[in-house]
Parts: C-alpha cells; sequence; structure tokens
C-alpha cells in the first residue's frame, strides 16, 4: 500500500548519463557554430530609484546555487566537459554552505558573508547592466554584480509585468516549459522517456488530471470570483507572458535560447530549425497545480488508514485494537509542539464521538486504481514499471513533502526592540533552483524575494516596503477518500440514486531517444476515471459492494484561486499591518503555514479551504459517496462547499514568539500527517528560540545561529537518545563492545549531538562513529522494540502510515538520498513515549501498551543493548552503501546534498543542512 510520507516527487530526477558522455566527447565545431551567448547587457552608470525601504539596512536573503537558471547549449558543453559556471549560476552556494561551518561566531554585522543584502535597489557601482526588454520604455531590469538579481521597475503596471515576465525567461524558462509539461502529464514527450520523467507526470496527472477546458474554466472562475482584483489577476498574467514570450522570440532570433532545446531535440544547433512553444494563460494553472500538490495539499491517505486500523483490530479486537490505533495516530498529543503556544483551542478534524458513514473495505479487497496502460517499448521495462509504482505511493499517501522553517520574536524581546525574524520555503535542492529572486516595484507592486519558476508575476515570499512575510507547509486534512457504489460495470457509480457514468480522461505520451536522454523508444497511456467525488483511487469491496475510492480535495479545480492572495502581497496600500496580512493569507486556498513581521509587530495565519464536513464524518477514513456524509453544501460542478472561517484556523498577532517546521499549529487542530508528537524537529527550533527569549535581547545574528544549530543537529541523539542511554545505563553495561558503542554516543551527546565537520572542508565527521553507530542502531531498535508487541502485519501497516527513520544519508526513509530534509517524519515520539513508560516517568498521551520488553525494565534494556551490539559491528560500508554519488563507507559524503539536475548545468555537493531552501533574514527599523 502507499507510503504516507513519500519523498519529494522531484528527488528522483537525474541527469542522463548519456548526456555526460556525449558532452565529454562533443566536437569544438558544435561549440563555434552552436548556440552563443546571449548578448552583453548594456552596464549603467546609476543605480536603480529604490522604493521606500523600512528595513535600514537589515534584510538578507540567500537561495542556491544561483539566480541564474539558464545556459546555452556551449555553456552547457563547458560545464560538463570542464566544470566551468554561467555567470550567477552558482554565485550563492558558496556562502549558503559556509553557515554550517561559520555561524558559531557570527555577528550581525558578518550577517552577509552567508547572506546577499536584500534591501531595495542597487547602489550604483554594484550595477551590472542596465535593459530595456523588447526596447520598452515604460519597465527597466537591472542585475546587481554580487548576484545577479532582476531589479524590475515599471511605470505601468503592464511594462512592470512585461519585465517581470522577460527576467523569468532569461532565468528560468526552461525550467518553466519543463513544469508546464509535467502540470499537463507530457514530461516524457517534451523530456525524453527516462523512468524518472515517467513517475514524474503520472504523480502529477494522478492529483490533478485536468483538460484544456478544466484549465481555463479554473482562470473564469478565479477571475469571476475576484471581482476587481481578479480582472488586474488576469491582466497581470497577460502581460507576464508577453514577456516571456518576447524573450522567447529574442532568445530564438538571437540564437541564445537555452541549451537543453537542443539536447532534447526541440531545436537545431546548427540550422536554428525548430520552436520553442509560447506560454498561454492556462500554462500558468498547469504549473500552479504541481506547486500546489508538492507543498500545499494536506491530506489523504484514509484508505491507508482504514488498513492500519484493521489490522489493530485484527491483532487486540475492535476497542483495544482502535484504543492501540488511536495512540499511535496521535491526532492531538498534549506533548506536542505547537505553532500558536498561547493556549487557545482551534478544533479541526477531531475524532467524532460517535463517528457515522465509515466505509472501511472488506479484508483483502483493496486494490490499487491503474494508471497507465498501453505499454509500448521502453515502457514495459522493470524500471519503467518501479517509477510507476514509486509514482502511485508519492500521490496516494497523507504527508507531502512539508519541509520549510520559521523563526520570529517579538519585538518585545528583542535588543532592538524590533521583531526579528529568520524564516523560508524549504523547497529541496535542484539546478536550476524551483524558485527565483527578483525585485518588483511598480503601480501597485513594491516587492522582492522569491517566486516559483513561471508563476512569478509577483513575489510569493520575501518582503515589501515595511513588512515581510513567509511560509511553511501545515499539512492539514482538505482532502477526503469516498466511496462510491458501482453500479452496471466498474465505470458506473451511484450518484445520489442515479447510475451514473464516470468521465474518462487520458494522455498519451511516446518518445524517442535523444542526446539528453537515450531512453529506448516507448509509449503509454495515462488514464483516469473521475466522478463527482474527484478521481477513482482504488477499487474494493464494502459490505460485500463492489465500491471505487475516489480522493477529493477542497483545491481540486481551484488551482489559480490563490493569485488573489499574492497580488495583496505585494501591494504596499493593501498591506500595512498584521491584520491586512491575514486577510491576504485567507485568499490562499493552498495548506500553508504563514508568518509576518514588520517593525512594530508580527502574525501567524494558517490558509487552505478547510471544508466543513458532515456532522458525524471522522476525516482520518473513507467514507460513503452519499448526500448525508458529503462537505456542507459541496456543489459537485465547482468543487466548492463551505468552508470553516478564518476565525477558526489558527492565527495569533504578537506572541512573543513563533516557531514552525512542519509542526502541529495549534492546541486541537488536527494535521493529516502522522508524526505529531512529543518529539519532533520542531522542537530542535522550540527550545532554542524559547531559551534565546528568556533571556532578552535577542539578534538576527542569535537568531540565525539557532536556525543553523537545528539544521545540524540530529533529533534523535538530542531528543530520544539521553533516555535510551538511561535505560541502558541502569545497570552496569559489562560487554565490551556495547560498553564502547555507549562511551561514544555519550560523548555525542555531551559536545551538542550534531552531525558536523572536524573542521571546515574536512569532509569527515566529529564523533563519526557514534553517528554511524546510532544510524545503523535507530531502524534496529524501533523494530526490536516494537514488532514483537504489535505483531509484523501491524507493525508494517504503521509503517506505511510513518516510516521508521528519516536520517540525511540515503539509506534513511523517505526522502531519498542526497535532499537535505532530515527527521521530518519517524518513530522518535513512539520510542520516546514508551522508553519513558518504562523508566517510570510520566507521559501524557501516552501509547495504549508498553512495548520495549513489555514494559520490563531489563528486558527493554536487553532488548537495547543486543541491537545496539549489533549496531555497532556493522561496517560504514554497510550504513552508507555507496551511491552514483558517493562511494560505500563514504559517510560525510552519504549525507551530503546535491543540487539535481533539472537541466544541462551540474554543481558540486554541500555539506548536509536541514535548512530552508530560500532564507530571509529580516529586522524592520521604521514602518510608514
Amino acid at each position: 500500500m502507499p507510503r504516507r510520507t513519500p519523498r519529494n516527487a522531484l528527488d528522483r530526477v537525474r541527469t542522463s548519463r548519456r548526456l555526460s558522455g556525449f558532452l565529454k566527447t562533443a566536437s569544438i565545431c558544435v561549440l563555434t557554430a552552436g548556440l552563443l551567448s546571449p548578448l552583453t547587457q548594456t552596464p549603467a552608470a546609476a543605480g536603480t530609484a529604490a522604493a521606500v525601504d523600512h528595513c535600514g539596512g537589515r534584510c538578507s536573503d540567500i537561495l542556491p546555487p544561483g539566480e541564474n537558471g539558464n545556459a546555452t547549449l556551449a555553456q552547457i558543453l563547458l560545464n560538463q566537459a570542464f566544470g566551468t559556471q554561467p555567470a550567477h549560476a552558482e554565485d550563492q552556494l558558496g556562502p549558503y554552505a559556509d553557515l554550517a561551518t561559520g555561524y558559531p561566531g557570527l555577528t550581525d554585522a558578518t550577517l552577509n558573508t552567508f547572506f546577499a543584502d536584500a534591501s531595495f535597489g542597487v547602489p550604483p557601482d554594484q550595477v551590472a547592466s542596465t535593459e530595456k526588454p523588447a526596447g520598452r520604455g515604460d519597465v527597466t531590469i537591472v542585475r546587481d554584480k554580487k548576484t545577479g538579481v532582476p531589479h524590475i521597475t515599471g511605470t505601468t503596471r503592464y511594462g512592470t509585468e512585461f519585465g517581470a515576465g522577460y527576467a523569468a525567461g532569461e532565468d528560468r524558462l526552461w525550467l518553466m516549459d519543463v513544469f508546464r509539461h509535467v502540470g499537463r502529464g507530457r514530461l516524457t514527450g517534451f523530456a525524453g522517456g527516462a523512468p524518472a520523467n515517467q513517475g514524474l507526470e503520472q504523480q502529477f496527472y494522478r492529483n490533478a488530471p485536468y483538460t484544456e477546458a478544466d484549465l481555463q474554466a479554473q482562470i473564469d472562475r478565479a477571475v469571476a470570483g475576484g471581482g476587481a482584483r481578479g480582472r488586474q489577476a488576469l491582466a497581470d498574467v497577460k502581460a507576464y507572458l508577453d514577456g516571456v514570450n518576447a524573450y522567447i522570440d529574442a532568445s530564438d532570433s538571437g540564437r541564445y535560447f537555452p541549451g537543453e532545446y537542443v539536447l532534447t531535440g526541440h531545436k537545431d544547433s546548427i540550422t536554428n530549425a525548430g520552436t520553442i512553444e509560447h506560454f498561454k494563460v492556462t500554462d500558468m494553472v498547469a504549473l500552479a497545480s504541481v506547486i500546489g500538490s508538492l507543498f500545499g495539499s494536506g491530506g489523504g491517505g484514509e484508505v491507508t488508514n482504514a488498513l492500519s486500523l484493521m489490522a489493530a483490530q485484527s491483532r487486540y479486537g475492535v476497542e483495544e485494537g482502535t484504543r492501540v490505533w488511536e495512540s499511535f495516530r496521535e491526532r492531538n498529543d498534549p506533548e506536542a509542539v505547537l505553532t500558536v503556544h498561547d493556549g487557545r483551542s482551534f478544533p479541526y478534524a477531531a475524532k467524532p464521538a460517535d463517528a457515522r458513514g465509515g466505509a472501511l473495505p472488506d479484508a483483502g479487497s483493496v486494490t490499487e486504481e491503474p494508471l497507465v496502460y498501453d505499454r509500448t517499448g521502453s515502457a514495459g521495462g522493470a524500471s519503467a514499471r518501479k517509477a510507476s509504482a514509486a509514482a502511485a505511493r508519492v500521490t496516494l499517501g497523507s504527508a507531502r513533502r512539508g519541509m520549510s522553517n520559521a523563526l520570529v520574536v517579538s519585538g518585545e524581546h528583542t535588543a532592538s526592540g524590533h521583531p526579528v525574524a529568520v524564516f523560508g520555503p524549504q523547497t529541496g535542492y535542484f539546478a536550476p533552483q524551483l524558485l527565483m529572486l527578483q525585485e518588483i516595484q511598480g503601480p501597485g507592486i513594491s516587492a522582492r524575494g522569491a517566486s516559483f519558476a513561471g508563476l512569478s508575476m509577483y513575489v510569493e515570499l520575501g518582503r515589501g516596503q515595511d513588512y515581510s512575510w513567509s511560509a511553511t507547509t501545515s499539512g492539514q486534512d482538505i482532502v477526503d477518500t469516498y466511496a462510491v457504489e458501482l453500479c452496471q460495470d466498474d465505470h458506473h457509480y451511484l450518484y445520489h440514486g442515479t447510475c451514473t457514468a464516470m468521465e474518462q480522461v487520458e494522455q498519451r505520451n511516446a518518445w524517442k531517444p535523444t542526446v539528453a536522454d537515450g531512453t529506448a523508444a516507448g509509449s503509454y497511456t495515462m488514464r483516469v476515471w473521475r466522478t463527482k467525488y474527484g478521481p477513482v483511487a482504488y477499487r474494493a469491496t464494502v459490505g460485500g459492494k463492489k465500491v471505487a475510492y475516489t480522493t477529493l480535495r477542497s483545491s481540486y479545480l481551484h488551482e489559480a484561486d490563490s493569485i488573489i492572495g499574492f497580488q495583496m502581497l505585494n501591494d504596499p496600500d493593501f498591506v500595512k499591518g498584521p491584520e491586512d496580512f491575514r486577510s491576504a493569507a485567507q485568499h490562499i486556498n493552498y495548506t500553508f503555514n504563514w508568518f509576518y513581521a514588520d517593525s512594530r509587530h508580527t502574525a501567524y495565519y494558517n490558509s487552505g479551504d478547510n471544508p466543513v464536513r458532515a456532522s458525524g464524518v471522522d476525516a482520518e477514513f473513507p467514507v460513503w459517496g452519499q448526500p448525508a456524509y458529503e462537505w456542507q453544501n459541496w456543489d459537485p460542478a465547482t468543487n466548492t462547499a463551505d468552508y470553516t472561517p478564518a476565525s477558526a484556523h489558527p492565527n495569533s498577532v504578537d506572541q512573543d514568539y513563533y516557531v514552525s517546521w512542519n509542526n502541529k499549529q495549534a492546541k486541537d487542530y488536527t494535521s493529516a500527517p502522522w508524526g505529531d508528537g512529543s518529539v519532533h524537529r520542531g522542537n530542535l527550533l522550540d527550545d532554542r528560540v524559547k531559551k534565546l527569549v528568556a533571556a532578552g535581547g535577542v539578534t538576527r545574528a542569535q537568531l540565525v545561529r539557532a536556525m543553523a544549530e537545528a539544521g545540524l543537529a540530529d533529533l534523535r541523539a538530542e531528543d530520544v537518545l539521553p533516555k535510551l542511554l538511561k535505560v541502558i545505563g541502569s545497570s552496569p553495561v559489562t560487554d565490551p563492545t556495547a560498553a564502547a558503542a555507549v562511551d561514544k554516543l555519550q560523548a555525542w551527546v555531551t559536545a551538542g549531538a550534531r552531525r558536523t565537520q572536524t573542521s571546515a572542508g574536512s569532509k569527515t565527521y566529529a564523533n563519526a562513529d557514534a553517528i554511524r553507530i546510532l544510524d545503523a542502531w535507530w531502524p534496529l531498535l524501533v523494530k526490536a522494540e516494537f514488532e514483537p508487541g504489535l505483531g509484523s502485519d501491524l507493525y508494517d501497516a504503521f509503517t506505511a502510515g510513518l516510516p521508521v527513520d528519516e536520517a540525511p544519508s540515503a539509506g534513511h526513509g523517505p526522502t531519498g538520498s542526497h535532499a537535505g530534509s532530515s527527521f521530518q517524519y519517524g518513530w522518535w515520539s513512539y520510542v520516546d513515549k514508551d522508553i519513558r513508560a518504562v523508566l517510570g516517568e510520566p507521559v501524557q498521551g501516552g501509547l495504549a501498551r508498553p512495548y520495549c520488553g513489555g514494559g520490563s525494565l531489563g528486558s527493554c534494556r536487553d532488548v537495547l543493548i543486543s541491537t545496539l551490539k549489533q549496531a555497532a559491528g556493522t561496517t560504514a560500508a554497510q550504513v552508507y552503501p555507496g551511491d552514483d554519488q558517493c562511494s560505500a563507507g563514504d559517510q560525510w559524503c552519504a549525507d551530503s546534498i546535491v543540487q539535481r539536475t533539472l537541466g544541462g548545468i551540474k554543481h558540486g555537493r554541500i555539506g548536509w543542512q536541514n535548512r530552508p531552501t530560500y532564507q530571509q533574514v529580516v529586522e524592520f527599523t521604521s514602518h510608514r
């Protein structure tokens, strides 16, 4: 069954080995006769006239690897053959990486050694180039020398957005093209049939199987429902796309377009034959559906939940099995770290006192709905089928790759008396990066920050004239599973008593080998059956009746709605304080935690269209597709319903501090992912910020240091290992192997339990043996602790809902190798609560039963020592088996972060940090 906690889908994307081999043998004639670098832009003698800026030089940001995400064919060839980098392709990677070793001595004065100045405008001596895109007189793009970020200034609204689109084309055209094809389920025909590409398009097509008419209808609804702002948004999008398309035309005629178009067969390097398709408005909806699905769509997994509940009831009986299941689910754990910690309650998706409408499957009847049909050629191979299976697990699970963190401290507790914030999204590491930096100044727009490539008509995370904002993924449940009873055949179902035909939507894709992707020719058809309750995900029987399980999310058919909220956040005339910020965030229908800081206030708001469920419906499990169990006032034609009011969403103004690392938002607010318990990576932030606030006088550098230290901490070692060692130390350790291992682990805990190098650039960890031992021990001890009590079937069912581990290295958990983000999901809370119970310590919200050694301290100790000895004897080569990046046994490399190639430019590895990809450090000194 699908894992509820998959890796980020994009982590699977690889550059074809064939491309690398080709580039090493490419002839020099291609370098000279092929694509050239773009024409040099005109240097400017004067800087930009900066907009009103209340940050006083105290705003900084960073986004690795670099702003420039486009490369000509010649630049790609040189990069592959000699490692040379296009200008500004990786100049933010080094400072970003260096913070891991440089943070202990950080001061406010040295912050911009590791970040870039995020002030508005460009000083005259820092101007690298100035251009008037397409010769327009109403917009100017200035790029700075240090990072090459575009600073777009327009005198008209149209010109401003045209410039934003033109700059996006300059910096991310190839990536934008890739993602509009991903969003339409057409990646393989565009970029090649590599198994990773097959899996990627399958994941998103299963989640959002839209027709062209669906995409257009979403635009029409967003514009109609947005009033004047909706009409302005459409005008902005059209102007933005005019700018993108103007760059396509200019780069095509000038022959400096991204070289990937040649390598994938869309353009000829000699004759320039071929086309780069212009972008259209519906492409923006396809792009938005990808980003929303990755980072802003909490929920799902109800079928997996049902199977684990049934396994628990089979093991223990209905009453006790349900009690055990609920204790592992931790819907509202009293020990969970909270973002809103002032004691207020925000009930959502709670367990109903008397559940109604449940539609649990008959044992053994569940089958996953096929997506791929009519495979030919390479699509029928084992690797292709494996990619399909992985894509299904990602799509059908409940927990998206949340990532992202935020640390915000009220001015009452800072040295300056002004709020300080360190925050940003953890969007993974790619080349080019999914996000791009920009500053936009024009009528009704004044902002600098990051936007997803192809959606950069507005800054999505960044700063305005006297305020800043950022987000983390929240994960509350906006996806439900309905059981629709079949009638007539497998493609008809009962809707309100009438036998109704399912709608078939399909996409036929075919590919052939190219220079970039040598995958042999192949093809397949993706086919989705849609009902009024959403696409079909599974088939089963319930009480002997044949059913289809469908998934319905509140943002389905509403991928464009959030544009109004982002437009508001960019408007200096709209956002003047925390209440305006909250009003803007309310217009974002994806599931995010939003944070705000200006010179006087801080604020928090949880966004998303949370459906009002029928009374008695338990959001954790499938329910019958019947009127009594539908969302209140649900209209299937538009997929609209009643949503919980803004006041019911966790929100706050001027709390002493806020932290978020995808942890629980507030008391009684249930998130869809499992694992919101006593130990969460959010604790790594909360513990540190709480100490800073208690001491007072918090500075920007102190808050960055807290973030950086937490980003190097091993959650298991900091919060759980001391309790494990306490059990082991309850009696003298006489076994020499175990005693040596305990000494090493204790020394690591004493040193801070961090995964840090011995010195900058050493690529060797301090406490390396202890880290190796814990990496080997954790999965062994969890299984030995819990499987005997749970039984194999229930243990496996629970690990399908929550994986055991998510350490940084390749073999541990769902994130996959070299992805940075770690410790989001794992069994640390279960181990923590169970071990504390064995020790006789108080536990709130404990597990329903004891597990380690059956609750006996001596027996539990025996289990821990036995597995610890086994782990201590495991070699580094076994713990870190090696991959296409690292040799076996290379511990630092196994943890290291790789900028995964989505184009032709490669970058070097950097040391592990568990940290936002784009990050702001802000402290405004004044206010309008």
